[in-house]
């Protein structure tokens, strides 16, 4: 199957992320949302985005608005029916995930492929919502989606390996480098990654250290790019925990019991870059 034209559901961080990819490596684009203003503000900030690109001629003008033309806004998810791959970028919330496939079940043709870009919630039980476990794949992006290279390549206990194949296929087409992994909670990234947080978390409510002493150590003397917390910032302190609160069902074991200071946190809305509030103050 040749993919043409590709749906994006969710105009949040990691959907217009997608959206943004997918329209600079020419596919058609439908993006949608269940509000016109999240749309718009997925808009603008791909424009900015694209401008950099320009201000470090990576890009021409020309390019942006080729770009732009590639994607169109909607909060129908009807119109989604005739777009070969189905790419659901939602909150990390099972409910809300459960509704987005049943519906693209009963619109889409029977040989759409709908992927899912959650970070932690098991590919099979969502294809269990859908007439087509076989055509269900996890595509996991990673947060900044035009920058970051990797994707993690879900495979659930039904999606057939014709699925995987295409998937990986389109994931190079996009220049993004594509790994496999099994259908696990956490999958390879957030299971190895979450628990690191977590435990910088836990340091901090212990008093080991300050936060700006945690995230040194980590950058310096294991050469990470950013600390603990200044990533669980960027994030989503609140994605942070429902990934621990997966890893700690799925797996039925202590250590990833989400440590109280981060239920805290996200208790009292300080959730990190997106609310100007986290571990770090952004209102600057």
């Amino acid at each position: 199957m040749e993919i043409k034209k590709v749906g994006v559901i969710g105009a949040g961080t990691m959907g217009n992320g997608i959206a943004h990819v997918f329209a600079t490596s020419g596919y058609d684009v439908v993006l949608m949302d269940i509000d016109e203003k999240f749309l718009d503000r997925a808009t603008a900030i791909i424009t900015k985005n694209l401008d950099r690109m320009i201000k470090k001629e990576k890009i021409t003008e020309a390019d942006k608005e080729a770009t732009l033309k590639k994607i169109t806004k909607t909060t129908s998810v009807k119109a989604l029916a005739d777009c070969q791959i189905v790419v659901e970028a939602a909150s990390e919330d099972y409910t809300i995930k459960q509704k987005i496939f049943k519906d693209l079940d009963s619109i889409c043709s029977e040989g759409t492929v709908f992927a899912s870009n959650t970070s932690s919630i098991s590919i099979t039980e969502i294809a269990a919502n859908t007439k087509c476990p076989d055509k269900v794949v996890g595509l996991h992006f990673m947060n900044p989606v035009p920058m970051m290279k990797l994707v993690e390549i879900v495979k659930g206990v039904g999606t057939s390996d014709e699925t995987v194949t295409l998937v990986t296929e389109l994931a190079k087409k996009l220049g993004k480098t594509p790994v496999l992994v099994n259908d696990y909670p956490g999958f390879v990234a957030n299971r190895v990654l979450m628990p690191m947080i977590n435990e910088a978390c836990w340091a901090l409510m212990q008093g080991v250290a300050e936060k700006e002493a945690i995230d040194t150590v980590m950058k310096l003397g294991m050469a990470h790019p950013m600390g603990p917390f200044e990533l669980a910032d960027l994030i989503g302190l609140d994605v942070c925990l429902a990934i621990m609160e997966v890893l700690y069902e799925g797996f039925s074991d202590s250590k990833y019991r989400p440590c109280p200071l981060l239920r805290n946190m996200v208790k009292a809305g300080y959730l990190g870059r997106k609310t100007k509030r986290g571990f770090y103050n952004y209102e600057k």
